[in-house]
């Protein structure tokens, strides 16, 4: 269905596209949830601002290599989470062994952690010490109950001073780009859920210990094509009967009497209107409270400017043999190296670069604005070859290519407090009843790609509560006209 919009003023044509249901957002959770309102029979529009659908969760075609933006696996303990992905992509997916390494001290350590290793690589002393903050610090736990207010308490609490301050501190600093002492520790308890040292050495000595940490599961499914096929299927599964706009901007998300009424939508310079009876939205939490006309109270504009993202800029090096690694990511703390992770999208899939060829995908944490954002293309890849020759990994004469992706917003800021702003904005959306938030950025929350999946599916339901759907409107008329007769 095209859409003809006007070429000036905000009140462009408005246009009742015939879908009730107007999904804001292409990513993983937009497109779960358009996936299953479209098979359950209901009209949708998914609205991108991007040229192409999934978020932080595509593949990048480059001259014949592929990437995703930072390397992403799909792993789930949920059985019907993990056949609904299976039943989408069939013979695509992969199973793919995880094997990673942490880079510090001019060193290659095992992740999760393998005791050997660290006592080799570290040194009996610094093992010691290791061992000894931990003991300590569980006693102290023991005698006296505390609360762990950043992320720094956690790991302390967790892992002992010493590992804190010897990896932790410098990763998650370059990371999230603040101190430690300032990032919650809601989220780092949420991101690796059940893990402590004691569980990470006991998952060294027994694979089964393991199995539902996803921080330290050994193998996970992966497309033979890129992590970004998983939205590409769902796009197609949507356009079997509905509408996928691409480059098409919100602007304004209207409201009066409790309800959103319409949304004013951009692409290729003109403007329109599009209704809807439900929304769903995964577009960034800050984002949805400042496009809303008329605004909101003053307290919460306030709240949703005190939210702040993280940026990622992405560097891939097109190398000319066939491997460098043999590993599925190498992590980086070391402050005299600018970039903090780094993976061989070969080692994930074989088809993810020409026959013979490989490809380093290396990630730079950032945020807008900064001298790593503001570099240009050929300064990123000049340093990264640099250091990426310093660390043996490649020869600069091996280089056949390269490509630079920023990637705005990509990761929420978990700031001491962020819960309390979030749950704020979460209490003063809740007035629009047909307005349904979800996903990664429009939930301010950490999810992995099976948790923004899940999301998306359950914003979907949420809808499917509230608006029956074609099964069910023709079963009421069924039963009217029974009456009738």
């Amino acid at each position: 269905m095209a859409i003809k919009c006007s070429g000036s003023g905000r009140e462009g044509k408005t246009i009742d596209v015939n879908n009730h249901v107007l999904v804001l957002g292409g990513g993983l959770t937009g497109l779960s949830a358009g996936c299953a309102l479209t098979r359950s029979g209901y009209g949708v529009s998914v609205i991108e601002a991007d040229a192409t659908v999934g978020g932080l969760s595509k593949t990048v075609h480059h001259e014949g290599y592929r990437f995703d933006l930072g390397g992403h696996r799909f792993f789930t303990t949920d059985q019907k989470l993990n056949q609904f992905v299976a039943d989408l992509m069939g013979d695509e997916l992969i199973t793919v062994p995880r094997s990673s390494k942490i880079y510090m001290r001019k060193r290659f350590f095992d992740y999760p952690l393998r005791p050997a290793n660290a006592l080799f690589g570290l040194g009996i002393s610094t093992s010691f010490r290791i061992l000894s903050d931990y003991a300590v610090e569980r006693c102290r736990r023991i005698l006296n109950q505390k609360d762990c207010a950043s992320l720094e308490d956690w790991v302390v609490e967790h892992f002992g001073r010493t590992m804190f301050d010897i990896y932790f501190k410098v990763y998650s600093e370059k990371v999230w780009g603040i101190p430690c002492s300032r990032i919650s520790a809601e989220w780092v308890d949420r991101r690796i859920n059940g893990l402590s040292l004691a569980k990470a050495l006991k998952n060294a000595f027994s694979k089964v210990s393991g199995k539902k940490i996803p921080t330290l599961v050994d193998e996970f499914l992966y497309p033979r094509l890129g992590i970004g096929r998983i939205s590409d299927r769902l796009r197609e599964e949507i356009e079997l009967f509905n509408t996928v706009l691409l480059e098409t901007r919100v602007e304004a998300i209207r409201h009066a009497g409790g309800k959103i009424q319409d949304i004013v939508v951009s692409s290729n310079g003109q403007t329109a209107v599009m209704q809807g009876n439900q929304f769903i939205s995964s577009l960034p939490l800050t984002y949805v409270i400042r496009m809303l006309e008329p605004a909101p109270p003053p307290h919460i504009l306030e709240a949703a400017a005190r939210l702040k993202f993280r940026d990622l800029v992405v560097v891939a090096v097109m190398v000319d043999k066939e491997r460098v690694t043999d590993q599925t990511w190498i992590y980086i703390p070391e402050t005299a190296i600018p970039f903090g992770r780094l993976h061989e999208p070969t080692n994930w899939s074989a088809e993810m670069a020409p026959e013979g060829k490989t490809l380093l995908v290396i990630e730079y944490f950032s945020f807008r604005g900064d001298s790593i954002w503001n570099e240009t293309d050929e300064g990123l890849v000049r340093k990264t070859v640099d250091h990426l020759e310093r660390l043996g990994f490649i020869r600069s004469a091996e280089v056949c290519g390269s490509s630079v992706v920023r990637v705005p917003k990509a990761y929420p800021l978990f700031e001491i407090g962020y819960q309390e702003l979030c749950n704020e904005l979460y209490e003063y959306l809740s007035r629009f009843a047909n307005l349904h938030i979800s996903g990664r950025s429009g939930m301010f929350r950490y999810y992995n790609m099976d948790h923004a999946i899940e999301s998306g599916i359950k914003a979907a339901e949420s809808v499917m509560g509230k608006v029956a759907g074609p099964a069910e409107l023709l079963s009421e008329e069924e039963t009217l006209a029974g009456c009738e007769g």
